[in-house]
């Protein structure tokens, strides 16, 4: 008898893998489960890995993936992309992104039980991209809502919650300009060459028509004449003769005049319709000059002038996608057990929070009032003399009402180790204790994809080494966790940055900037975000082509815009590095055992209710 699987996932993956071969119309595809992004590479698909939980989430991910790749494998034909695809970088991102709502739309249209599960594949890229938190048109990446909203007018199904936002605020420009050209969709859909003309239509009406190349149509139609025109100089080899051609004008010298007077008045009419085109280029109105494409916006809010080479690998991602469920739990126990010495002292901050922040917490009324909630506790009075009016009482805001705290930590190489940990660590407490206190935490981190500039690198190397190129490195952004997630489901999240090869460079500004952005998004009133860090933001394939204090310069720049802004209240720890030069409210340690209690210290002194002891605390610890 064959021994059953121990794996429970495995027959829902063998079933998954099936169905996929059967959908793509492949019976050779193999597919395979993978922490590495998911991908068609050859004959091989590659899907989210699936944990022996079998979780509902992961499961409708990996369903939803295996059908958008099977249906591009099965609608999708590589040679008629190809043909038409643009070579310019906007518009091929728009005509790719065209062209992958196609096939999920034939999908839906010919097998309806697809598109929930790439709905669910759309929802979650969308929320892992924080699409979600996007406010502004500029912010939202234009072909990507142009193929939501492809799939949308194909479909008629609405999209999931995230991607519905980038493509709400990219609708209204879209259809003004290419609506008319839309209006075709539905005729060209299942033809592919004829989706590709429309798509390049598309790209036009947007204003990237000077990125799509050549015509290819013009360009067989030209290939046909030349064709056509070589056949006809084989039938007739005699045709362009230069003796023949001397014989007949000699045989009818006035025939040979007329031609050539026919050859002049027609090089004249072509110069005269020239002369005619230029013109009416050079005295165009003003209202129909040719739509230019949206103006870029600013990379950096805080400073314009500063630049990002190449912001395309840029990654802003879940912890929870750069590591599959298992090695999260057993990366989260080596956490707990590096850690294990510091937790009594550890947990005796935390609970000595709770009770100040707690003790802060508690209802306190304004008494006497003439309206508001009845005082049962003078009721007496009344009872003893009638004549005495009814006492109200009002209730005192607090300052814990509609409260967000982000906690940006440096997962930079110079972490690793012991202050790594204590930082995952004391993000875990202070998330685990601020939230039985009714507040609100978000935990992210910060680092880069590779050491030494990564793809952006590269890119500048083979563009032949320009001068002053900007940050030139690839940003990774990770969200341990959401604002508005409990802390039980993403614990294991932070055992993360005890992953080897996490740790990278830092690039302080551009992440400070990204956490201030997601703050403003939030709807409470009061915001606090805390910065961890060792030290000043280092990225060596960046500050080797730009000023000393590029970097610097930036991180000070986008530290003022906060602060001036006042929308967000902003501290900072450093651990080992004297950060006051850089933040207005700052603590600087010495010993990473210090942290827990800096953090502590910190936030407790930010809700204490008497501002001149707050003033007090943090005036003390800043000159220290």
């Amino acid at each position: 008898m064959r021994k059953p699987s121990d794996n429970p996932a495995d027959p829902f993956k063998k079933a998954l893998a099936e169905a996929t071969k059967v959908m793509a119309d492949d019976p050779e595809l193999t597919v395979t489960y993978t922490v590495d992004p998911s991908g068609v590479a050859g004959d091989t698909m590659r899907l989210p890995q699936v944990s022996r939980r079998l979780g509902r989430d992961e499961v409708l991910l990996a369903r939803g993936t295996a059908d958008a790749l099977a249906l591009h494998r099965k609608y999708h034909d590589a040679a008629v992309h190809a043909k038409y695809a643009p070579p310019g970088e906007m518009a091929r991102d728009l005509y790719e992104a065209m062209e992958v709502a196609r096939c999920e739309a034939m999908g839906a249209r010919d097998m309806p039980g697809t598109a929930g599960n790439i709905d669910a594949k759309i929802g979650h890229e969308a929320m892992r991209r924080g699409y979600d938190q996007i406010k502004q048109a500029s912010d939202a990446p234009l072909a990507v809502a142009a193929g939501y909203l492809i799939r949308h007018l194909a479909t008629g199904r609405d999209m999931p919650a995230g991607a519905q936002n980038v493509m709400d605020l990219w609708r209204g420009f879209i259809e003004d300009q290419a609506g008319g050209t839309l209006e075709d969709l539905g005729e060209r859909l299942s033809n592919q060459k004829d989706f590709a003309r429309l798509a390049r239509q598309v790209i036009t009406d947007l204003g990237y028509g000077d990125q799509l190349g050549e015509d290819p149509d013009q360009l067989d139609e030209d290939q046909e004449d030349e064709a056509q025109d070589s056949a006809e100089e084989e039938q007739d080899p005699d045709s362009t003769g230069q003796d023949d051609s001397d014989e007949d004008a000699e045989a009818n010298p006035e025939q040979t005049q007329e031609d050539q007077q026919d050859a002049a008045q027609a090089q004249v009419s072509m110069d005269e319709m020239a002369d005619q085109e230029l013109g009416d280029e050079t005295e165009m109105p003003e209202g129909e000059a040719p739509l230019e494409p949206p103006a870029p916006q600013p990379v950096s809010e805080a400073d314009p002038d500063y630049k990002v080479y190449l912001a395309d690998n840029d990654e802003e991602i879940a912890a929870e996608d750069l590591a599959d469920p298992v090695e999260l739990e057993r990366l989260r126990a080596y956490l707990d057990q590096q850690l294990e010495p510091l937790k009594g002292a550890v947990s005796r901050l935390a609970n000595k929070l709770q009770r100040r922040l707690q003790a802060q917490q508690n209802r306190s009324w304004e008494f006497d009032r003439e309206e508001g909630i009845l005082d049962a506790g003078r009721l007496a009075r009344v009872v003893a003399n009638p004549t005495t009016p009814l006492s109200f009482k009002v209730e005192k805001d607090t300052q814990f009402r509609d409260t967000v705290v982000t906690l940006l930590l440096d997962n930079s190489g110079s972490m690793r180790g012991r202050p790594i940990s204590i930082a995952a660590i004391c993000a875990d407490v202070l998330a685990r204790t601020l939230e039985r206190c009714n507040v609100k935490v978000e935990i992210l981190g910060f680092t880069t994809r590779a050491w030494k500039g990564g793809q952006a690198r590269e890119a500048w190397l083979n563009d032949g080494r320009p001068q002053q190129p900007g940050r030139l490195n690839d940003l990774r952004h990770i969200i341990y966790k959401r604002a508005d997630a409990p802390w039980r489901r993403t614990r294991p999240n932070l055992g993360l940055m005890m992953k080897e090869g996490l740790l990278k460079e830092n690039i302080d500004g551009e992440a400070l900037e990204w956490a201030h952005r997601r703050m403003l998004a939030r709807r409470e009133q009061r915001k606090i975000l805390m910065v961890i860090s060792d030290g000043a933001p280092v990225d060596d394939s960046t500050l080797s082509v730009n000023p000393a204090n590029y970097l610097e310069k930036h991180l000070r720049d986008v530290i003022a815009m906060v602060e001036k802004r006042k929308m967000v209240e902003l501290l900072a720890i450093g651990i080992g590095h004297d950060v006051t030069r850089y933040y207005d409210r700052a603590v600087t340690i010495t010993d990473v055992e210090q942290l827990a209690g800096a953090m502590t210290e910190q936030l407790a002194a930010l809700f204490d209710s008497d501002p001149r002891a707050r003033a007090r605390f943090l005036g003390i610890r800043r000159a220290g």
